[in-house]
């Protein structure tokens, strides 16, 4: 087993990552910003090292000096937990070059994944179904684009290659607006990615957003472990999380699941991954791979019984996988709320000092924060700074615990989007499953 690695993270993530190395006896080094120096499992690490200030540029996304922790340490790999540095490929690559273990796929495999046109190719030939598109990068040809258009049909969306997150896209709605359209969306992509590349996309008008997860080895075996809803948005970003989605039938969740699979042995891909596809009418269409491990992990974890970070941290020490797809089964139903440090009306950012940490408990309850009572949530980085989830025998129960949770937590000193979460677990739309990605935004205003 690996014996030390560093966790380039902060926050609830990289407290995550730490317990699950700690219960396989690995060693951690938690490096952090000088505005990071109090987070639990900077307390908590075997050793520490600082690698900047407060700016995420100058600390989590400066890649020499986190690969210099590792060599300062004598770690042997790195995990990037999600966000930051997780989908750079460059820096997969960095790692590898560096003699360490990056804990994800090859860079090879995010560079791929992360190129939209080069991922819809790819799952295409590995016969997952996609959007109806232009197969392929737009041109400059104004007729050839308005006839791909056409063909398609309207409502179409530019998106950029490079593109995530909800960043670089556009929706059409008619011919007349395409061309400029097109112009403005690669300029948006040249200067927030450096790459203009766009394509277009069929627009689904009232979608789902349901995402299957796999874990592959690096001895060619790959399973699935179902499926997730996370159709609960808000500009483009996930809110609540659920596992399994509501209304997919046993047939769909392994037909899609295998599909899902046997794309990862086709494109060698080694590690946790995720296949996200909109879904409407009865039918799945790909959007993108997470080519790292999910926010909206737990989920997964709870009705499956799998710890996906322990296997994680297995895969990248050369271990085979210890499970079959047969070996893989569905129990209950989970549910997952982000909660944020904000305002719950406006949305505005609320970093300060945490008066009074309260986390609530009981059967099926789990929170996976790095708060304590006395912590201050700095400025600078994301706002969230927890996810509590629960699990029961059915929906109906895991819905019950999850506003049990929701009272009983408290958090004093700043804001946070706890009264949302109330609000959108007790609606009767949400009770009853099943709701588009356009729901919380029409039912906000937004």
């Amino acid at each position: 087993m690996l014996e030390k690695i560093v966790i380039a993270n902060r926050g609830e993530i990289a407290l995550r990552i730490q317990r699950a190395c700690r219960e396989l006896g690995i060693k951690t080094v938690a490096v952090h910003s000088t505005a990071d120096a109090s987070q639990k499992h900077v307390l908590l690490a075997d050793e520490t090292v600082c690698i900047g200030p407060p700016a995420s540029a100058d600390s989590y996304l400066n890649m020499p000096a986190i690969i210099s922790a590792a060599e300062v340490t004598d770690s042997a790999a790195i995990h990037p937990g999600y966000g930051f540095l997780s989908e750079n490929a460059d820096f997969a690559e960095r790692v590898n070059d560096s003699g360490f273990i990056f804990i994800g796929p090859p860079p090879r495999v995010i560079r791929m994944m992360g190129d939209k046109v080069e991922a819809i190719r790819a799952m295409k030939a590995a016969g997952v179904p996609c959007v109806p598109g232009s197969d392929g990068p737009l041109g400059d040809d104004v007729d050839e684009n308005l006839r791909m258009a056409r063909n398609i049909g309207y409502p179409i969306i530019i998106k950029a290659a490079a593109g995530g997150g909800g960043r670089g896209m556009r929706v059409v709605n008619t011919e007349a607006s395409l061309t400029s359209s097109i112009s403005l969306t690669r300029s948006e992509a040249r200067a927030a990615f450096g790459d203009d590349t766009v394509y277009m996309e069929k627009f689904l008008a009232n979608p789902r957003h349901i995402e299957f997860q796999v874990l592959a080895d690096q001895h060619g075996n790959c399973i699935h472990l179902f499926e997730r809803d996370c159709s609960m948005q808000r500009r483009h970003q996930k809110v609540i999380e659920e596992a399994p989605a509501p209304g997919i039938t046993p047939e769909q969740r392994q037909r899609m699941g295998e599909r899902c699979a046997r794309a990862c042995r086709e494109i060698g891909y080694q590690n946790a991954g995720t296949f996200e596809f909109l879904y409407e009418d009865g039918e799945f269409y790909f959007i993108e791979m997470n080519t790292r491990l999910q926010v909206e992990h737990p989920v997964t974890e709870l009705i499956t019984g799998i710890d996906l970070v322990k296997e994680q941290l297995r895969i990248a020490d050369n271990q085979p996988l210890r499970f079959t797809q047969e070996d893989i089964t569905l129990r209950g139903h989970a549910i997952e709320c982000r909660i944020n440090a904000e305002d719950p009306k406006t949305f505005t950012p609320s970093p300060g000092r945490v008066e009074l940490w309260h986390p609530p408990g009981g059967p099926g309850i789990r929170v996976d924060s790095h708060l304590y009572s006395g912590y201050v949530v700095p400025p600078f980085y994301d706002s969230m700074i927890g996810k509590v989830i629960a699990y029961g025998d059915d929906r109906e129960s895991a819905i019950a615990r999850i506003n049990i949770a929701l009272s009983e937590m408290v958090i004093e000193g700043i804001k946070t989007n706890i009264p949302l979460h109330q609000e959108i677990c007790q609606h009767g739309a949400f009770k009853s499953g099943g709701t588009n990605i356009h729901y919380l935004e029409k039912r906000l205003g937004i």
